[in-house]
Formats: structure tokens, sequence, C-alpha cells
């Protein structure tokens, strides 16, 4: 059988923007709320650790219109809902360990008596000590789980040996998700005991299994269906399960449909952020500024509960040393408990983290030597052979490549001379350059998650239906999906429908998260096609006269032979299957080859492919006000062979400006008791139009190697988040442009009112 070809479908294109600008894109809180429905509130903790001595619920039960108000002993199944380390119970039992944490639930006849209702209940509790400094959990002892340590070569020695060897801390805040879309969902019974979930989650089957563990039901009992979501970024990867199990206790217990829609402080308040991580590293270097040796302790902020953190926390070690070949590493990751909401997955996943302490590492060195960091960051960029800490050897390295290019294409060295120039001039601003090279790995780095399944329906028409275990979150998944349906049959868009994600439909699917979501789904659809066509070739060979089925190909809904049309059509070659009773159904399975890892040994291959690019930053700071203005950003990116230019490139702005955001304006905090200060959208800030570049340009990076990747186009999620990590060094390089004595601590997000202490520090 040829190559599947299909001259009317048009790459570059994304299928859900104009229901989006339309205004006709569905979501949770537009389904049709059906006759009973109940509405939830949670009445959640005012005390970040302590023991929960009594609730009194009985003002609020008073109130007309409350249907129900359900604590802990309502909990028909396991009160239970972590996911890696069962340490978070659904509704607080017997002590809390984060202001926000779910204590009672309301059910009432509307949203406002369930709101008013929450304001009647009364909770007692003893008051324990509050931590929320990560470095004081570790020395106090309050951890989630065992520390982590990956080490290559020997360390101690090598350092003993270095020419340079610099030490200090590099410390990045937190980020809240804010996603258009609040957390929520919407419980509806079914017959047969079973109850259908509507949830804005990025993992349904997640939701699913602590769905039916909390009601004590099997899983097949629970059907979750996702339409798709108002935005994810990680944060409805683990947590929407919480939401989703509330939601489904309600109608288990009333048996009636519940809808549960989080307020925006409530998201606010209640749900987990990207970890902040305090880190403290050393960085040997040889005369000729080789990077010899690297040691790092991180010291993640995981919250109250694990949820996430021992896999973020081991994303942060496999991405230690970014873009850069190190031969001897030691890098040890500490998950501490402190009494914060529990932070989770955010864009990255902990490998941000572990890169910005890298880049000061490297900062530090050059600014103490007197050299420019990207001297020092080119001299060690990854090569072909190149070992990784965690044993993985480089392969298909892109990293100078995307350097080369980028330096190239963008006059980088005229950019130096005019920004020198420019600060000789200039007495009361001045401009700063960096550049942020990445190198990003892909897959989930629990092995067992790397897999998929896709289910494809040809219809009599000719027309297709495809479900996957992708969700839509404004990523694009959609789109890529139909592109790949499409292909394979040589249909247009039009005539494949993509079905929500579903599990009744496809089960025990990994969330749409790692930036593997379109690979591993999409791999997946594709196995389902072949399948179909292996079943149609034959039939289109024999209905042509016993032609070759090697030269059977399928474009533009007609049959091709030996790259000619024919007079036979895709709609009549499926009619004629039907009527031969063919299967015109198939379920598709993939899973990713190759990847391994011995978390015993922390060594092995766990990444199918790695993402890389170089980004250049060019910033001017107003040095009275401590304003700043991001004046350009210029990117070289490692798409692969991109499937869809529009989509991918919408993914590198967006990542970029919300790496920007979590580098620059957003800053969390929260005070000795463990209360967010930051806690509304006054008070916190993210990128807006006026905090976008001035001046972004993306340029593709032109290879075609073979990879793992959907179509060779590769995953394009999470890495340009990295990118932002250039806006704090041209910032900071800006600073000692106007005070070379300038006292940084390298302590992101640089906001302005950092910068301005720092320009004028000694």
């Amino acid at each position: 059988m040829q190559e599947v070809k299909n001259k009317k479908i048009k790459k570059d294109i994304h299928l859900d923007a104009p229901f989006h600008v339309t205004g006709k894109t569905k979501y949770i809180d537009d389904l049709p709320e059906l006759e009973g429905t109940l509405f939830a509130k949670v009445f959640d903790s005012s005390c970040a650790h302590g023991k929960l001595i009594s609730v009194d619920t009985s003002k609020a039960e008073e109130l007309e219109g409350v249907f129900a108000i359900l604590t802990a002993k309502d909990v028909p199944g396991v009160n239970q809902i972590g996911g890696i380390i069962k340490d978070e119970p659904l509704l607080a039992e017997t002590d809390v360990h984060f202001m926000g944490q779910p204590v009672a639930l309301v059910l009432a006849e509307s949203e406002e008596i369930a709101h008013e209702a929450t304001a009647l209940i009364h909770a007692e509790y003893e008051q324990l000590e509050v931590i929320v400094d990560p470095k004081e959990a570790y020395a106090k002892g309050s951890m989630l789980s065992n520390s982590r340590t990956f080490s290559l070569g020997s360390p101690d020695s090598a350092f003993a040996e270095c020419a340079h060897v610099f030490e200090g801390k590099a410390d990045s805040g937190g980020q809240e998700h804010l996603y258009l879309e609040t957390q929520g969902a919407y419980a509806i019974p079914r017959d047969q005991g079973g109850i259908l979930v509507e949830s804005s989650t990025q993992g349904p089957t997640a939701v699913q299994r602590v769905v039916a563990a909390v009601l004590g039901l099997e899983m097949s009992k629970i059907e979750v269906n996702v339409n798709r979501i108002g935005g994810g970024f990680g944060g409805k990867e683990d947590q929407a399960s919480l939401w989703a199990g509330l939601a489904a206790l309600g109608c288990f217990v009333t048996g009636r449909p519940v809808k549960l829609i989080l307020e925006r402080h409530e998201d606010l308040r209640m749900t987990g952020k990207r970890h902040p991580y305090r880190s403290d590293y050393k960085i040997g270097l040889d005369k000729d500024l080789n990077i010899v040796a690297f040691e790092a302790s991180f010291f993640q902020n995981g919250g109250g509960a694990a949820d996430l953190s021992t896999a973020v926390l081991e994303r942060t070690l496999f991405h230690g040393t970014n873009s850069y070949f190190v031969p001897n590493v030691r890098m040890t990751a500490h998950p501490c408990k402190t009494h914060i909401a529990p932070n989770t997955a955010f864009r990255g996943f902990g490998g941000p983290q572990g890169m910005f302490v890298m880049e000061a590492a490297i900062h530090h060195a050059a600014r103490e030597l007197g050299v420019s960091p990207w001297g020092i960051q080119k001299k060690n960029l990854l090569r072909d052979g190149n070992e990784f800490s965690y044993g993985q050897i480089v392969e298909n390295s892109e990293a100078n490549r995307c350097w080369d290019q980028a330096h190239g294409d963008f006059d980088f060295l005229k950019m130096v001379e005019e920004v020198e120039e420019y600060n000789h001039s200039q007495s009361l601003s001045k401009k700063g350059l960096a550049i942020m090279p990445i190198c990003f790995g892909i897959s989930f780095t629990n092995t067992p998650m790397n897999n998929a399944r896709a289910l494809v329906h040809v219809y009599g028409d000719g027309s297709v239906g495809v479900s996957t275990g992708a969700v839509e979150m404004g990523q694009g998944v959609n789109t890529k999906m139909v592109q790949v349906a499409a292909l394979m049959f040589g249909l247009p868009y039009d005539r494949i429908r993509l079905e929500t994600t579903n599990t009744s439909r496809v089960a025990n699917t990994s969330p749409s998260a790692a930036s593997a979501t379109a690979d591993l789904n999409g791999r997946a659809l594709q196995d389902a096609c072949r399948q179909i066509l292996e079943r149609l070739v034959p039939l289109a060979a024999e209905l042509l006269g016993g032609a070759d089925e090697k030269q059977i190909s399928f474009s533009n809904e007609m049959v091709f032979l030996d790259g000619n049309p024919t007079e036979l059509s895709w709609d009549d070659l499926v009619a004629k299957a039907l009527l031969l009773r063919l299967n015109m159904s198939a379920k598709g399975h993939y899973s990713t080859p190759v990847i391994h890892f011995d978390k015993e040994k922390e060594k092995g291959h766990p990444f199918a492919y790695h993402v890389y690019g170089t980004s250049i930053f060019e910033v001017t700071v107003d040095c009275i006000r401590g304003t700043y203005d991001i004046d350009s950003v210029k990117i070289v990116h490692d798409f692969g062979s991109s499937m869809n230019k529009a989509v991918d490139l919408g993914q590198i702005e967006g990542g970029l400006v919300q790496g920007i955001g979590w580098m620059t304006l957003e800053d969390l905090q929260y005070d000795k008791q463990g209360r967010l200060r930051s806690h509304t959208l006054a008070n916190y800030k993210i990128p807006d139009v006026y905090s976008i570049p001035e001046d972004i340009q993306v340029k593709f990076l032109n290879t075609d190697h073979d990879n793992l990747a959907i179509l060779r186009s590769k995953a394009v999620g999470e890495p340009p988040l990295m990118y932002g990590i250039g806006a704090y060094f041209a910032l900071t390089n800006a600073i000692l442009a106007f005070n070379p004595n300038a006292n940084i601590p390298y302590d992101a997000p640089m906001t302005t009112e950092k910068i301005l202490m720092a320009l004028y520090s000694a």
C-alpha cells in the first residue's frame, strides 16, 4: 500500500478556532442543567495545620433550600484521593494540612443558597505548627517522600581539579495556573447504579479511578466524559479528581444530579500551584570554561499532601543540567511537606525549576570571571554521544544547530554592539541581553504511562468517527487528531468527526500531559486507521481487476492506483466493504518503544526524544522607576517536521509569555500562618497585552530526522515555557549595566520592586 496523500488538506489550520471566537464552544457550565440538579459548595479549612475538633453544620442545615451537608463520615468507599501517595482525604477527618482543604460539602437547590449555607458552618481546630518554607520543612524532617539523587562521574574529585569553583543559591517562586475555566464537575445518576461525570480534567481515567474508590464502586460503573476544557496547564491533571469526587459523592448519596463549579476566588484559594523551589548549587569549570562538575540541592515546596510532587521532583532532576553536557554531576531533590495547598503539575513539570538553577550557576560563574554567560553556554552545549546524568545517551542533538542558526539569522553580534552603544549613550535606562537554550525530554517519566488507545468507526456513508484519550484544552490536539485520520484515509477534515473523550469508549487512558498527548494518541489512531485500511486495500485491488495492493493509495476521497486516480471512490469502496461484512471499526493501541528507567539505579532511557531550541532576549530597564520593556524575543525552535505550523506557533508564543510571567510578574505570597496573600487578580499579576514582547520572532529549525513523534512532528506544549527564563537574566544584565556592583540574589520572579532595589544596591 502506498503512502496516503491528501491534496485538499491544509496543515496550518485550527479547527476549534471558529467556535471559540463565535462563542459556540461548550464547557461544563454550558451544559443544560437537568431537572432536580443540586448545586454544591465546599466548606474549607481556615486553619493551615491543626486537629479538626468539631464541625457544626446545624445552622446551615436549617437554611431553606439546603438539601444535605456531607462530611467524611458520609463517604461510602475510601475517603482518599491521593494518586501516587495515599495522603490526601477527600474530606478532612481528624486533621487539616492547609487552608482551603475541603471539610464539608453543601448541597442546595441553588448556588446562592449553597454559598450562604457555607458561611453558617463553624469548625473548631487545635492549632499546630505551620511551616511554609521548604528548607525549614527539610530541617524539621517534614517530608512527603524520600529524597532522590541523580549522579554521573565523580563530582568530588572533579571539583578538586577545577580551575574555578562557585557556590550560590537560586530560588524560584510558584505560579497560579489561572485557566479560563475554573475547576468543576457535573455528576449525573445513571441506570444500574452508575454515574456519569462531566469533568473539567486532563485525566479522565484518574477521575474515574478516584470516583470509583470514593464511592466503593467498580470503575466500570463510572463514566467520565470530557468535551474539552478551558485551559489546564497541568492544574487539572490530578487536582480535577477532588472536585469530581465531591460532585459524584453528592450524586451518589442524594440520587440527584450535582453540579460543582468553583468561583475564581475559591479556585485561587483552594488549588495547588507550580512548586516553589529553594536551591543550592556548586559549579566547577576548567581554565577553558568547560563545565567540569555541577552539584545542586533542590528543596521542593510540595504543600500539605503529595499530589504529583514526587513525579515533578523527578523531572527537575532529569532537566537539572538543561542543554549542557556536564561529565560530573550530583543533584539531590527533597520533596518537602509544608502547610499550603498541595502543589501540582504545571507546564514544564519541574523542569523549569531545575533549568533556572543551572542558568543561575552559569551566570554567577560568568560574572565572577568577567566573561559573557553565552560564552560559557555555547562551549558546553550537548552533542551526540554525550551522556545525561540519568544514563541516556544524546542522539540527534539540535542544541548547537539551534544556537548557531539563532546567532546567524538574528545577527547576535550586531545585537551585542547595539546594546553596548545604547548603554554607553544612556544613563537612566539600560538594555540587557540574554540567551536561553533549552533541551526538554518527551515522554512520561513513569514508563508505564506511555501508552494510548483509539477507537475508529467508518460509517456506511464513508464518514469517520474518531475517539481517543486526548483531551483538548486549547493546545490544538483535536485538530491534530483529525489531521491524522484525514491523512490516513485521504479524506477532507469535514468527513472526520472527533468524539468527546470518554472512558467508556477509550479506557485506561494516560492524562493529557507531559507534551506526549499528540504522540501517544496520534500513534494509536494511526494504528486503528491502518487496521481498517488493511481490510480495504485488498478489496480495492480486487475491484480494480486484481491490481497490485502495493500500488493502492487513497487521496481526495478517491482510490488511486500507482499514483493515478481511478473511478473507484472512497464511499463506493466502503459501501462494498459493508455488503461483504468487513469490519469497518478498529481499536488502535500504541506504547512508546525503547524507553525504560530503573528508579533503583536512577539510570535508563526515559525519553522517546528531546526537543531543543534557543531564544535571545533583549530588554530595556527604566533605571529611575525599575520598570522595564521586553523589546524582543527571537527564537529558533526544533519542531521536527511540524504537522501544523499554525497550532505549533501558537504554542510557542503562549508558552513563552507564560514563562515570562513566571519569571517576572507572578509573585505568589504566603504569610507565616499559611494564608495565600496573593489571592485575587488585584494582587496577583499575570501577563497581559502590555506584557507581551514588542517583537516575537520564531524560526522553525529545518530538520527531518526520524523520531518517535507523530508524523515526525515534535511535541511543543511544554518546551517553550522554559524560554521565559531568559527574561530574568536579560533583566539582571540590564541592572548590571547600570550598577556593576549590584547585589542581585537569584530569586525569581524578577518583579519591578526587586529591579528597583537591585539598581541601587551595593
